[in-house]
């Protein structure tokens, strides 16, 4: 006998106290239902029910086995949904949340080529520093920089970036350059809001923390415009590799302290729950996973 066909039927009948109700939720006569039930029982030799003229509870040994049960039914329930979600076309709203630097440079264009591939979805992206919670929002998914602090998401790495300290070419040679992190005190300093609104720097080394408090030349709660002050000859800056990457790269600004630089921080997709993934967030997911390249840890 159809081993699934007896768990549900068990699960049926314990909601809903009796056969007769049991049967007619599952599109079945209450003969066909005492008869599962039946099987289930004799094959785990034990009775799960105990039935009387005007009701039917649960023994002990029923009590114990109906979550586990339920546990089994939605494994296979969402078996099914997510096989279905692999084959279905994406269709509907997706809306996707990022970090405002991130997600004009990296995030719109996954989502415009997305879009393009998908032409059921329409898409839209939320932009902000500040962390938003996901389903009071109504939020599919969101792009997330750094360790996931909420145990009720689920994530998928997609890549890592550092926190760098940086400064022009220019202005290292009128001031000098900082050899270890409490030399920075005595430098112009450009204070990036966005980490922390307390005028201070965090290093590590060896697993050694170090808290560098300065006075600022300048304060932005901008990334960009932290960067392009230090471009400009500014002073020092501490930001997130990507948002110094271009510069980096073209000369404009030199990397400081890289052996005093904290653990990279990773770079995830996040959504509320893997359980029952739509077929438009599974493809964002699977996308983002094969097709980015989002790893600022080689600036060279």
């Amino acid at each position: 006998m159809d081993r699934f066909a007896t768990l549900q039927a068990f699960v049926k009948v314990a909601e809903a106290k009796g056969f007769a109700p049991a049967a007619r939720g599952l599109g079945l006569s209450p003969s066909a239902v005492t008869r599962l039930v039946a099987a289930l029982e004799d094959r785990l030799g034990s009775r799960l029910l105990q039935r009387n003229t005007r009701a039917v509870t649960l023994t002990d040994e029923g009590e114990r086995y109906l979550p586990l049960a339920r546990r089994v039914l939605a494994d296979l329930d969402e078996a099914d949904a997510s096989l279905l979600a692999t084959r279905a076309e994406p269709s509907g709203r997706l809306v996707v949340a990022a970090p405002l630097a991130f997600g004009r440079a990296h995030v719109g264009p996954l989502l415009s080529a997305y879009l393009s591939r998908h032409p059921a979805v329409q898409g839209e992206l939320r932009l902000g520093d500040r962390i938003v919670n996901l389903v009071e929002d109504g939020i599919d998914l969101a792009v997330r920089i750094g360790d996931l602090g909420d145990s009720s998401l689920k994530a998928r790495r997609v890549g890592a970036t550092r926190r760098v300290l940086v400064a022009a070419p220019s202005y290292l040679a009128a001031h000098g350059e900082p050899i270890r992190p409490d030399e920075i005190s005595a430098h112009r300093c450009i204070h990036f809001a966005g980490f922390n609104a307390v005028p201070e720097w965090v290093f590590e080394r060896q697993g050694q923390r170090q808290r560098i408090a300065f006075s600022p030349r300048f304060v932005t709660n901008a990334a960009e415009t932290a960067v392009q002050h230090a471009i400009d000859g500014g002073g020092l800056t501490l930001v997130l590799a990507y948002q110094a990457a271009p510069a980096i790269r073209e000369g404009r600004l030199r990397v400081l302290l890289p052996d005093h630089e904290r653990p990279p921080s990773p770079i995830q997709i996040v959504y509320p729950s893997a359980r029952l993934l739509s077929a438009k967030v599974r493809a964002f997911i699977d996308m983002a996973a094969r097709e980015t390249r989002w790893s600022f840890l080689d600036l060279g």
